[in-house]
Order: structure tokens, then C-alpha cells, then sequence
């Protein structure tokens, strides 16, 4: 059974799309242990109660550094010892000694068919708002693997979603969260459950099996 920790700051939106998905079989042998939120007030904390798992706040205005808030992030987590740490909308960034700690053992969602629109600064509105000023007709959503670099680990799964006259920021993100990334970050943690997820290089590879 893996075990999953999720990762998040606002109001879990994607986690809840994880518990369901665990709960509708969608994802199997999996467990959530746990989600770890850098914010106490955010609603995240309140679907992992309503769930039955265990919910924590480790927040950087609790350290006097952010090198302390890393060490405390790192020692919350050691703690738990997830097999899979997933990162749903978690605006921190994730410090290098939790990489190395976790190697292939932490994904993340991004709002954007990446590499476009990603990296220092492309977080929340601000993806959508640089998609529709540069006028691209079709966005989505990636799931990866986190190295040491924001946004450049081995691809797992992405969806495209298409651009439509008159959307807004917030349209284009709604639409993407429904279509993409609550439908291929449940996929993605159900194919690394069944061990079909292979990292070759700055690529992965999907084995055949039976889909959910």
C-alpha cells in the first residue's frame, strides 16, 4: 500500500479530488497519511478532517529562518514517511534537502502544458493570466516529478484544454482544474501505486497494465 502525503496551501481542491478518487477505487493501493499545509487557515485542512486523515500546518511564521521552516517541513514529513509526497497546489518551494530525501518520490501539479507559461513566478492566476496575453489557443495541465529546479522534472502525465473566446484568468483556471488536473493527478498516483511509472533520464515511461 503507498503511502501518500499531500502537500497543499488553499483550499484543496485537488486533494479533494485525490480522496475521491481513493474513495471511487479510482486509485488503488493507496492510502493518504496525511496532508501538510504551510497555511492554518486554509480550507485544505478541513477536507483532510472531513476525510479522517490527519491534517497538519507547518507554517514558515512559526521558524525565526526559512532555514528552520525547511528543517521543520523536513523533520514533519521524515516523520510521516510517506512513500509519495504530492504537492496540490503547495506554494512553497520545496527546499533541496527534501529532493534529495525524496528522489523520485514527489510529483506536483502545474496549471500549464509545460514548459510553457512555468518556473519562478508562474503560480495560481499568473499562469493563466501569461496564457491568454500571449493569446495561446489550447493550455492544460502537467503532472511531474520535482527535482531540484522548479518545474523541470520528468513529465508524467499532461492534458490540453482548450482556450475559448472571452475566457478570463479565473474562467481558464476553473475550466482546466475540471477537465486536467483533477482527472490526471488522481491517474498519476494510481499508475505510481500500481508501479508503472518508470523515470529514464529527464523522461518517463508508462508500462502497460490494467487501467483503473
Amino acid at each position: 500500500m503507498l503511502r501518500v502525503l499531500v502537500c497543499v496551501s488553499g483550499g484543496g481542491t485537488n486533494l479533494q479530488a485525490i480522496l475521491d478518487a481513493v474513495a471511487a477505487g479510482k486509485i488503488r493501493d493507496a492510502e493518504i497519511v496525511g496532508v501538510i499545509s504551510n497555511n492554518a487557515d486554509a480550507y485544505a485542512l478541513t477536507r483532510a478532517a472531513n476525510a479522517g486523515v490527519p491534517g497538519i500546518c507547518v507554517s514558515p511564521k512559526d521558524f525565526a529562518t526559512r532555514t528552520e521552516f525547511n528543517e521543520g517541513l523536513l523533520a514533519k514529513i521524515d516523520e510521516i514517511a510517506p512513500d509519495l509526497i504530492v504537492l496540490a497546489g503547495f506554494l512553497v518551494q520545496v527546499p533541496e534537502a527534501m529532493v534529495r530525501a525524496y528522489p523520485g518520490m514527489i510529483i506536483n501539479i502545474h496549471p500549464s502544458l509545460i514548459p510553457s507559461f512555468c518556473g519562478v513566478g508562474y503560480y495560481g492566476l499568473k499562469v493563466h493570466e501569461q496564457a491568454l496575453a500571449r493569446g495561446v489557443k489550447v493550455s492544460g495541465a502537467t503532472v511531474h516529478f520535482v527535482d531540484e529546479d522548479m518545474d523541470t522534472g520528468p513529465i508524467i502525465l499532461q492534458k490540453a484544454v482548450y482556450v475559448q473566446d472571452g475566457d478570463t484568468p479565473k474562467a481558464l483556471q476553473q475550466r482546466i482544474m475540471e477537465e486536467a488536473e483533477w482527472q490526471i493527478l488522481p491517474q498519476a498516483i494510481d499508475l505510481i501505486a500500481q508501479g508503472r511509472v518508470v523515470i529514464e533520464g529527464r523522461t518517463t515511461r508508462i508500462l502497460p497494465g490494467a487501467d483503473a
